[in-house]
């Protein structure tokens, strides 16, 4: 049997107790698979990487090491985030890398979509045998891969968690979400005793904003993007929509236009708001967003980030657009 096909008999994760039944036993499955050696966690704070890093904390505690690596790429605040949560709330072994001048430089020029996925998530991978190297003695390499991504790595998009491992990966694969739906996911969180803002949170591509930095990324149109997407997240969080709304960000893309501004001509960059909501990340649909809260961010955005002068809207669901853009 394929180990990457989710089972057509298995129950869907609706409840707790489902959820406790799927704990126990994947910590009976990673202590067989991992014995008394050490793990390598990718920790992004996401949810899946997340709820994979509590699983493995109640399996097999300090054997397990977190690498948060901060590629340059993380929303505002981001990083400052894991640490909190992480190290000091869970008292995790965690290990923080600031990687941006490495992942910045390397990205450089580069506007494929693809190509730019495979370079971060290459860079990762290279990042995470370094730490191994000096912690000595790791011989795992946990994972939040979660089956919608092992879906979609079949000819739709390279995905970091997936595609794109090294053939001399020194590592064997630790992957205890891997046949589960973001929605099973958020459930089996909830039953670790995650906390809600945690397990709620929206997901974020492990490019992180690489993907929502269209084209080729430039420092200055990615720290626009950062904060414009903060401004968003903002306004989202003081009308009610953060718990209506599945997945909310902004894409930047590598074009301008002209406006005005202090009367004066001003060439920008448009900010375009994606809002979506969906259960499995296969389908989505648009969230309808007030037009008092749309105008509300286009003023804030267009007046307090330099560089954007332009709000757009993406109307488009899954299919026929993806979740992303890039």
């Amino acid at each position: 049997m394929d180990c990457n096909k989710r089972p057509e008999n298995m129950a869907r994760i609706t409840t707790v107790e489902l959820a406790n039944e799927f704990i126990e036993q994947q910590i009976k499955l990673i202590k067989e698979q991992v014995g008394d050696r050490k793990v390598l966690l990718a920790l992004s704070g996401g949810v899946d990487s997340s709820v994979v890093a509590a699983l493995l904390i109640k399996a097999i505690g300090k054997q397990l090491y977190c690498v948060h690596v901060n590629h340059g790429l993380m929303r505002k605040g981001e990083s400052e985030q894991v640490i909190e949560i992480f190290k000091n709330g869970l008292d995790a072994n965690l290990i923080y890398v600031d990687a941006t001048d490495r992942f910045l430089g390397l990205l450089e020029n580069v506007s494929e979509p693809e190509k730019k996925r495979k370079i971060i998530g290459n860079e990762f991978i290279k990042v995470f045998e370094e730490e191994a190297r000096k912690l000595k003695g790791i011989e795992f390499l946990a994972q939040g891969t979660i089956y919608p991504d092992i879906i979609e790595s079949d000819g739709v998009k390279a995905h970091h968690n997936v595609g794109g491992l090294p053939e001399d990966l020194k590592f064997e694969l630790v992957e205890p979400v891997k046949l589960l739906y973001k929605d099973e996911v958020r459930v089996v969180g909830y039953a670790l005793g995650l906390p809600k803002g945690m397990v709620d949170r929206q997901p974020f591509p492990g490019p992180g904003l690489g993907v929502r930095c269209l084209g080729a990324i430039t420092r200055d149109r990615l720290h626009a993007l950062r904060e414009a997407d903060a401004i968003l997240r903002e306004e989202f969080d003081k009308n009610g929509l953060a718990t209506k709304v599945w997945q909310y960000f902004i894409a930047v893309p590598n074009m301008k236009s002209v406006g005005v501004k202090n009367d004066k001509r001003y060439e920008g960059w448009p900010a375009i708001i994606r809002a979506v909501n969906t259960v499995d990340a296969m389908t989505a649909t648009i969230e309808e967003i007030p037009y008092s809260v749309l105008h509300k961010i286009t003023e804030r955005i267009t007046h307090e980030v330099d560089g954007i002068n332009r709000v757009l809207l993406d109307l488009t669901p899954k299919p026929i657009g993806t979740i992303e853009w890039e």
